[in-house]
């Protein structure tokens, strides 16, 4: 019935704020194009440590950002000038293609001292044909993204196709990402359709065939099989997945069906061939240190 599960880590995103880190798993790189996932917050942290959060401008080649927060705002910018405030129910969905840098800064330090900060965000590994596709941002309001409501479930399509309904979020290959919201006692499906799903525990707990699950565990479904999700208790999921694309290399903040890509790509950032956003080009995270972690290289940035 299940896969895997797997247990969100601990990553620094910088000091005093750290994100639980989903994806990748080294059992378990990619479900579906889905290839990079990280909850962060709710964060609580002193007024004065605010400006240390912020994520400097860094590039990204491969793969799509996908953005969405529960509460809170965030400031994104990046290098075709664009410069958007996500807010809750939104989605920003930023393809990379053949490169593109950006930041995302934390400028209302009153929401993050009070625990009012709390995302999710995705990356969408890109089919190889759109690998080196312009790069290209949208924001999504709330009212432009499918709702479904019945008995106990509330439920917002971010992307693709699931349980009837379509997203107008443009995607490069099929997938669906949804947040689910159950009360206690619900029962609730999987989507159909689609050969590789998981279910991510944001609060609450589960039962899937006797067993509990908790917040932090993502839950990986085996292909063909279709358990029923038990809520115990009113419970918050984010559920993802659709068709493998095949391997990717994943280094830092780079992904590709090539290795070489990667290495241009480690290269064209160290040697500042990379543009920063026109609006935030005076720091930049550095290349790291290749140190030939056995994973693939360096940890990604968190919420990046």
């Amino acid at each position: 019935m299940l896969d895997i599960i797997i247990e969100a880590r601990q990553a620094e995103l910088s000091a005093g704020f750290t994100v639980k880190r989903i994806l990748p798993y080294r059992l378990k790189r990619m479900i579906g194009p889905f290839i990079f996932m990280d909850h962060g917050g709710p964060v609580n942290i002193p007024i004065a440590a605010a400006d240390n959060l912020d994520v400097l401008p860094h590039p990204h080649i491969g793969l799509s950002t996908v953005s969405y927060l529960f509460s809170g705002n965030v400031t994104h910018r990046d290098s075709l000038g664009v410069e958007q405030v996500i807010k809750p129910g939104e989605v920003n969905w930023m393809t990379a293609g053949k490169g593109i840098t950006h930041s995302e800064r934390f400028e209302d330090p009153a929401m993050l001292a009070g625990g009012e900060l709390e995302m999710i965000q995705t990356w969408v590994a890109l089919p190889e044909k759109d690998e080196e596709s312009d790069p290209s941002f949208e924001n999504y309001k709330p009212e432009q993204l499918p709702i479904f409501t019945d008995t106990g479930v509330w439920m917002r399509l971010i992307a693709g196709e699931a349980y009837g309904l379509k997203s107008n979020v443009k995607t490069h290959s099929p997938l669906f990402y949804v947040h689910v919201v159950l009360e206690q006692g619900v029962h609730f499906g999987l989507p159909v359709g689609h050969s590789e799903r998981g279910a991510y525990i944001v609060k609450g707990s589960v039962d899937v065939n006797g067993f509990t699950y908790r917040p932090g565990q993502l839950m990986v479904f085996t292909k063909g099989v279709d358990p029923l999700i038990i809520a115990k208790e009113p419970t918050t999921l984010m559920m993802l997945g659709g068709e493998h694309l095949g391997d990717r290399y994943i280094w830092w903040n780079f992904v590709s069906s090539r290795k070489e890509r990667i290495e241009q790509a480690k290269e064209d950032w160290k040697q500042g061939r990379i543009i920063l956003p026109p609006m935030d080009n005076e720091e930049f995270v550095p290349l790291p240190e290749d140190k030939g972690r056995p994973a693939g290289g360096p940890p990604p940035n968190a919420l990046s």
